[in-house]
């Protein structure tokens, strides 16, 4: 894939690499802003085929993650800067202001490498009309390093950064202070959290680490870089998985000997857990891509799945078995701060597609359960039409369930994330830094 702005190698005073991974950066956030590509998949595809050193891949990352984690803020200092908003194909100018404010409010990048790089791309774009906009990138760059820092100062960052439609969302379901901390959290960087293989020495591991205990048992690190050049990666004595993202596994409780479904499995974190405590699981993605990369993580960590690639809501079981985790698709609300692409490619309208798709795969699920046996719904999204609407809807439909109240010692004394009728929802704020996830956990009558 090219683009207008990778005419390379660079001339008149603008380092090459610099140039480079801010035309990469460039690319990317098209890819996210204007196709509604997700960020992980877009940015395996623009910098694919390069020779980039790990840390600029990580710089291009970093870049395009915090420009779209502040982009609300951004263009509010942006625009205090324009006299009429950038439209039509101007929009690509809007990209490089957003890329060339980030670095310089949020990045600490040297002014002059900042303002540089982005006029230089501007300069090269191909629509003569985009180039000789090169002149109002420098004009407004060279401002906002000045006076940019004193603007966002008085910003109100929550509000700016939150789509209109998910802060109200969120102020239905929560109420205003928490909607405002749910926000505010999503702006911080993430922590890496590690769930143990069994065999693991947990000690000797967080001192190889410099890691500290994480919210829900595992370790959490602030590494970053390569994953796979971390301590005990190599080993398979551990795998990353959000905090919150160990919840849902944990309170399904499988026992040795107990055959489990792994609904919605990829990429594995959960059926990992589910295998190294012993029980046989049956493991279902649609996709076998994903199920390719569960097999993959599941080899490196020496544990086994029976692996299907199939519709959940149509999984080809000899027999029922006796407990179904569920880890439906949807809008991915909680994962914001991981994943800020989210706030600017979802609608109301996803919501309402995720919720009609997980109602059928909650349904399949139960089917899929002997008498007796334990369904846990869960869900990484704040909203909740995908979380206690549903639930709500099932036991409504007289579905042959009932509900298993979770108790703080499941959660690890996570108290506040436990709802009044039993279910779980973490949020961005809980435990100091985690995802946000509905679970809710049933027997099967």
């Amino acid at each position: 894939m090219t683009g207008p702005s990778d005419n390379l190698p660079v001339t008149g005073g603008v380092a090459t690499g610099a140039l480079v991974t801010r035309a990469l950066a460039l690319r990317l956030l098209v890819s996210v802003l204007d196709r509604h590509n997700l960020l992980d998949e877009a940015f395996e595809r623009v910098v694919a085929g390069t020779d980039l050193e790990a840390r600029d891949r990580a710089f291009v990352r970093r870049l395009v993650t915090v420009t779209l984690r502040r982009l609300g803020q951004l263009d509010a200092v942006i625009g205090h800067f324009l006299d009429r908003p950038l439209k039509g194909s101007a929009r690509r100018i809007s990209h490089i202001l957003r890329l060339g404010a980030a670095q310089l409010l949020f990045l600490d990048t040297p002014p002059h490498a900042a303002v540089a790089t982005m006029v230089e791309l501007a300069g090269r774009e191909r629509s003569p009309a985009l180039r000789r906009l090169k002149a109002l990138v420098n004009a407004v760059l060279r401002k906002i390093s000045r006076e940019g820092a004193a603007l966002v100062a008085r910003q109100d960052a929550a509000r700016l950064n939150t789509p209109d439609w998910l802060w109200q969302s969120w102020q239905t379901r929560f109420g205003p202070a928490t909607a405002r901390k749910v926000a505010a959290a999503i702006l911080d960087e993430t922590a890496l959290d590690l769930t143990l293989h069994p065999a693991a020495d947990r000690d000797a591991l967080a001192r190889r680490l410099d890691a500290l205990t994480s919210p829900t048992g595992g370790l959490r690190l602030n590494a970053r870089g390569r994953i796979s050049d971390l301590p005990g990666y190599h080993e398979g004595l551990w795998w990353v998985q959000d905090a919150a993202a160990a919840l849902p596994a944990q309170i399904l409780a499988p026992r040795p000997g107990e055959t489990v479904l792994d609904l919605c499995a990829a990429p594995g974190g959960k059926t990992a857990q589910i295998a190294a405590a012993g029980a046989r699981v049956v493991a279902v993605d649609q996709s076998p891509r994903r199920m390719a990369r569960v097999r993959d993580n599941l080899q490196r960590l020496g544990l086994t799945a029976d692996l299907i690639a199939a519709d959940g809501a149509a999984v080809p079981l000899d027999t029922a078995v006796d407990r179904v985790l569920l880890d439906a698709p949807c809008t991915a609300t909680g994962t914001l701060r991981r994943h800020p692409d989210g706030k600017w490619i979802k609608a109301p309208a996803d919501v309402a597609a995720m919720a009609d798709l997980q109602a059928r795969l909650l349904a399949a699920a139960v089917d899929y359960l002997k008498p007796g046996g334990t369904l846990v719904y869960c869900v990484c999204s704040l909203e909740a039409a995908e979380g206690p609407d549903q639930i709500a809807r099932l036991l409504a439909s007289g579905a042959p369930v009932e509900r298993i109240p979770v108790c703080s010692r499941e959660v690890h004394g996570l108290g506040e994330a436990i709802l009044p009728e039993g279910d779980i929802q973490t949020l961005p704020f809980h435990g100091s830094g985690m995802d946000g996830f509905f679970i809710s956990r049933l027997r099967r009558l």
